[in-house]
Protein backbone atom coordinates (compact mmCIF):
# COMPACT_ATOMS: atom_id res chain seq x y z
CA UNK A 1 0.00 0.00 0.00
CA UNK A 2 1.31 3.57 -1.04
CA UNK A 3 -0.01 6.51 1.57
CA UNK A 4 -0.04 10.31 0.74
CA UNK A 5 -0.51 12.14 3.87
CA UNK A 6 -1.42 15.97 4.54
CA UNK A 7 -1.04 17.79 7.49
CA UNK A 8 -3.03 21.28 6.84
CA UNK A 9 -3.83 23.94 9.21
CA UNK A 10 -7.65 25.09 8.64
CA UNK A 11 -9.59 28.30 10.54
CA UNK A 12 -11.83 27.03 12.96
CA UNK A 13 -14.66 28.85 11.40
CA UNK A 14 -13.61 27.56 7.85
CA UNK A 15 -14.03 23.52 9.25
CA UNK A 16 -17.46 23.09 7.55
CA UNK A 17 -16.05 24.49 3.93
CA UNK A 18 -13.30 22.55 4.23
CA UNK A 19 -15.15 19.50 5.26
CA UNK A 20 -17.57 20.21 1.78
CA UNK A 21 -13.88 20.44 -0.25
CA UNK A 22 -13.46 16.91 1.32
CA UNK A 23 -15.74 15.13 0.71
CA UNK A 24 -15.79 16.16 -2.61
CA UNK A 25 -12.43 15.80 -3.34
CA UNK A 26 -12.59 12.25 -2.00
CA UNK A 27 -15.86 11.47 -4.49
CA UNK A 28 -13.64 12.20 -7.31
CA UNK A 29 -9.96 10.49 -5.89
CA UNK A 30 -12.46 7.25 -5.26
CA UNK A 31 -14.37 7.44 -8.62
CA UNK A 32 -10.92 7.37 -10.26
CA UNK A 33 -8.87 4.52 -7.99
CA UNK A 34 -8.06 5.53 -4.50
CA UNK A 35 -8.41 2.71 -2.35
CA UNK A 36 -9.68 5.50 0.64
CA UNK A 37 -9.96 9.06 1.77
CA UNK A 38 -9.62 9.79 5.14
CA UNK A 39 -9.95 13.73 6.60
CA UNK A 40 -9.60 13.92 10.50
CA UNK A 41 -9.74 17.29 12.77
CA UNK A 42 -7.52 17.86 15.64
CA UNK A 43 -9.31 16.52 19.16
CA UNK A 44 -5.77 16.14 21.31
CA UNK A 45 -3.04 17.90 19.79
CA UNK A 46 -1.11 19.59 21.86
CA UNK A 47 1.93 21.86 20.86
CA UNK A 48 5.40 19.86 21.52
CA UNK A 49 8.61 21.35 22.82
CA UNK A 50 10.78 20.64 19.45
CA UNK A 51 8.13 19.69 17.09
CA UNK A 52 4.40 18.89 16.61
CA UNK A 53 1.72 18.91 14.21
CA UNK A 54 1.14 22.68 16.06
CA UNK A 55 4.16 23.66 15.44
CA UNK A 56 4.52 22.15 11.96
CA UNK A 57 2.07 24.14 10.32
CA UNK A 58 2.48 27.28 12.63
CA UNK A 59 -0.85 26.74 13.82
CA UNK A 60 -2.73 29.98 14.94
CA UNK A 61 -4.98 30.40 17.45
CA UNK A 62 -7.88 30.29 15.18
CA UNK A 63 -7.03 27.46 13.89
CA UNK A 64 -7.20 23.59 14.20
CA UNK A 65 -4.98 20.61 12.53
CA UNK A 66 -6.18 18.37 9.70
CA UNK A 67 -4.62 15.31 9.69
CA UNK A 68 -5.28 13.44 6.04
CA UNK A 69 -4.31 10.56 3.96
CA UNK A 70 -5.61 8.99 0.67
CA UNK A 71 -4.35 4.98 0.03
CA UNK A 72 -3.40 3.49 -2.77
CA UNK A 73 -2.25 0.02 -4.06
CA UNK A 74 1.43 1.46 -5.13
CA UNK A 75 2.91 4.23 -5.84
CA UNK A 76 2.79 3.54 -9.70
CA UNK A 77 -1.16 3.76 -8.89
CA UNK A 78 -0.92 7.23 -6.95
CA UNK A 79 0.49 8.61 -9.75
CA UNK A 80 -1.68 7.24 -12.43
CA UNK A 81 -4.44 8.63 -10.03
CA UNK A 82 -2.98 11.65 -9.20
CA UNK A 83 -3.08 12.08 -13.11
CA UNK A 84 -6.75 11.68 -13.67
CA UNK A 85 -7.34 13.46 -10.68
CA UNK A 86 -5.68 16.78 -11.98
CA UNK A 87 -7.48 16.51 -15.26
CA UNK A 88 -11.09 15.86 -13.63
CA UNK A 89 -12.89 19.32 -14.23
CA UNK A 90 -14.90 18.99 -11.04
CA UNK A 91 -11.32 19.29 -9.35
CA UNK A 92 -10.19 22.17 -11.60
CA UNK A 93 -13.44 23.96 -10.48
CA UNK A 94 -12.80 23.13 -6.40
CA UNK A 95 -9.45 25.00 -7.16
CA UNK A 96 -11.10 28.36 -8.26
CA UNK A 97 -11.53 30.81 -5.68
CA UNK A 98 -10.28 30.87 -2.02
CA UNK A 99 -9.35 27.98 -0.18
CA UNK A 100 -11.10 27.48 2.92
CA UNK A 101 -7.16 26.51 4.24
CA UNK A 102 -3.34 28.17 4.11
CA UNK A 103 -2.17 26.07 1.52
CA UNK A 104 0.97 27.90 1.92
CA UNK A 105 1.55 26.25 5.34
CA UNK A 106 0.16 22.29 4.30
CA UNK A 107 2.56 19.90 4.55
CA UNK A 108 2.10 17.05 2.02
CA UNK A 109 4.06 13.69 1.17
CA UNK A 110 4.01 9.67 -0.22
CA UNK A 111 4.76 7.35 1.83
CA UNK A 112 5.78 3.35 1.00
CA UNK A 113 3.85 1.75 3.87
CA UNK A 114 6.43 -0.99 6.08
CA UNK A 115 4.24 -2.54 8.40
CA UNK A 116 0.38 -3.46 8.43
CA UNK A 117 -2.06 -5.06 10.37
Amino acid sequence: MYVDGYVVPVPKRNIKAYQRLARAAAVVFREHGALSVVETVADDVKPGKLTSFTRSVKLRDDEVVVFSWITFKSRVHRDRVNTKVLQDPRIAKMMKGPAPFDSNRMIFGGFKTIVQR
